[in-house]
């Protein structure tokens, strides 16, 4: 079966980070390669402890999850530390090689941060420049930038080729903390293209869907379809997801 490795935190109520990673590639017909980063402690109204691995373990799954079964793209999600994010840096091959799909995971939505100023310095400078898509919603995109979240779609395009000026291949801004009755995202690329995808605003509430999204994606890329059909495969499988919500 064709692998994703995904590359982040656990989380103990099951509805973000890793557990969400693996439901959502084992849905889209994946198996999945895992490298933990952290441990975190939380429900769905509060983080209330988070542990890091140390790097060069962190490091050592990854190699080890490489060398037992080939993985046909990558998704990071919670990295924690700058320290950390050095150590996945390290450990990719060249994005020609394997496509890397990066959720900056900045907080989590019940609360707390997970990523703090050196470690987004750190994913900016090492792992942006490696992405093939990079996954950011408003508040993560003005954080990369240190400017203030996009408020219209010409500045949300407009944040969209400025994270691409700064390495990654691609940017899908994401826009569900924007208004409106459509939950629309703007895929923009390096190349100068740009791909709006619109779906009904829902008003269900479900954790880890950033998670699912990023996954869908690097799933959609692993059974090489285009990263345009891959972002709205990924798009309709959350859509599912909070039409499912309680």
């Amino acid at each position: 079966m064709t692998a994703v490795l995904v590359i982040a935190g656990t989380d103990s109520s099951g509805g973000a980070g890793l557990a969400r990673d693996v439901a959502t590639l084992t849905r889209c017909g994946m198996g999945a390669l895992v490298a933990v980063t952290a441990v975190t402690a939380q429900t769905d109204g509060e983080v209330s402890s988070v542990e890091l691995l140390p790097p060069p373990l962190v490091q050592a799954q990854i190699v080890a999850a490489l060398a037992t079964r080939r993985a046909a793209a990558i998704k990071t999600g919670m990295l924690g530390s700058a320290a950390i994010v050095a150590a996945v840096a390290a450990s990719l091959p060249p994005r020609e090689l394997l496509p890397l799909v990066l959720d900056p995971v900045f907080a989590a939505t019940s609360g707390g941060t997970l990523l703090d100023a050196a470690g987004r310095a750190a994913l900016a400078a090492l792992l942006l420049p490696r992405a093939t898509l990079l996954t950011p919603n408003l508040p993560e995109a003005a954080l990369l930038l240190d400017t203030a979240p996009a408020a219209s779609a010409e500045e949300i395009i407009g944040q969209g080729r400025a994270l691409c000026a700064l390495g990654a291949a691609a940017v899908l801004m994401k826009g569900g903390h924007a208004g409106g009755a459509l939950a629309i995202d703007w895929l923009v690329t390096r190349a100068g293209s740009v791909h709006r995808l619109a779906a009904p605003r829902l008003a269900a509430v479900r954790r880890g869907t950033g998670c699912a999204l990023a996954s869908a994606i690097a799933a959609g890329l692993a059974a090489r379809v285009s990263l345009e059909a891959a972002c709205e495969r990924a798009k309709e499988h959350v859509t599912e997801l909070l039409q499912e919500a309680p």
